[in-house]
């Protein structure tokens, strides 16, 4: 963003990313956050859920992974963070310190979700946004984007950006509902490929560059999707 129309001269694809478009917060809370959306922000510090920004050291790190291993399921499958060790997690949120910024939300001083935002520039964006699944009813998510875009607005940032919008067949129809309700809109840019090698060409000749599976029809696909959330469930019930 917000460079959306096409210029180079390579082989592209659209993508649609995740944004708010920014002038002001109130006008972002009162125009463009659902109402729900806005009661959860006020839900959240009614339930005395405390923002604060955090430094990247060991005791953000052990309060992340305090999240990361809450629950072996995240969205229906495996959660891929459930065993990372220390070492691991600090890696993993350590890019781009230079430009990040994290802020925690803390309920009785008990980390129970964070964000990392980025500044990339031209827009803001997520590098990371969880939260504990004991917590959800406390509205902490919906407070950490609203600190986000108040942040944005004060450092005059046009967007925030969270991944994308729409991720084909296999897209969280929740994780795409909270955003719409918070003011994400769907924005459409231009996603280039260029091949490296004579696999890559020919990758891209016969269209299979991107994941097979969602060549399938999309029923056949969501049914598959319920019967892999339904066995992932039964397996690690006993560690829930």
């Amino acid at each position: 963003l917000p460079e959306s129309k096409p210029k180079f001269n390579y082989y592209m694809e659209w993508d649609s990313v995740a944004a708010i478009t920014i002038t002001t917060y109130d006008n972002w809370l009162k125009n463009q956050v659902v109402q729900n959306s806005r009661k959860k922000i006020g839900l959240a510090k009614r339930k005395n859920v405390e923002l604060k920004f955090c430094e990247f050291n060991d005791e953000l790190i052990n309060g992340i992974l305090e999240i990361y291993h809450e629950t072996p399921i995240m969205q229906g499958k495996p959660n891929r963070q459930y065993r990372t060790d220390f070492a691991t997690a600090k890696r993993l949120n350590g890019t781009y310190l230079d430009r990040a910024q994290f802020i925690g939300a803390f309920l009785n001083n008990e980390l129970i979700a964070y964000i990392k935002l980025v500044n990339a520039g031209k827009f803001m964006r997520t590098m990371g946004i969880l939260a504990k699944a004991a917590h959800r009813d406390k509205g902490a998510m919906n407070l950490l984007i609203a600190k986000a875009v108040e942040l944005c607005a004060q450092q005059g940032m046009p967007y925030l950006v969270y991944a994308k919008f729409n991720y084909g067949k296999r897209g969280s129809e929740t994780l795409k509902e909270f955003k719409r309700n918070l003011g994400f809109e769907s924005i459409i840019v231009p996603r280039y490929y260029i091949p490296l090698n004579a696999k890559g060409t020919l990758a891209l000749h016969t269209h299979i560059h991107n994941d097979v599976i969602d060549l399938l029809p999309e029923k056949f696909l969501r049914f598959l999707l319920r019967k892999r959330d339904n066995w992932y469930e039964k397996k690690y019930m006993h560690l829930k």
